[in-house]
């Protein structure tokens, strides 16, 4: 096997592996996304409350917020 075969074949084993990581990964974050099932203590029935819509925007633009602020930290220190 030459040198370039040799490097073409490990790029492509890298390349599996990283797929399978990101395959698992996936995997776990669908999982753990999945409802729960339905008990008699969170059941609408019961007065099990949801989120109000208002406190879940809340939610989701402290996230954003984080997330820009730490992408901007990391582009900061990588042009140190």
């Amino acid at each position: 096997m030459t040198l370039s075969n040799m490097r073409a074949a490990f790029s492509l084993l890298a390349l599996v592996i990283v797929a399978a990581i990101v395959l698992s990964l996936a995997k776990k974050q669908t999982a753990a996304l999945r409802p729960a099932a339905p008990d008699a203590a969170s059941s609408p029935a019961t007065g099990g409350a949801m989120p109000r819509p208002q406190d879940v925007g809340r939610q989701v633009q402290g996230n954003l917020d984080d997330a820009a602020r730490r992408a901007a930290e990391a582009a900061a220190s990588a042009t140190q």
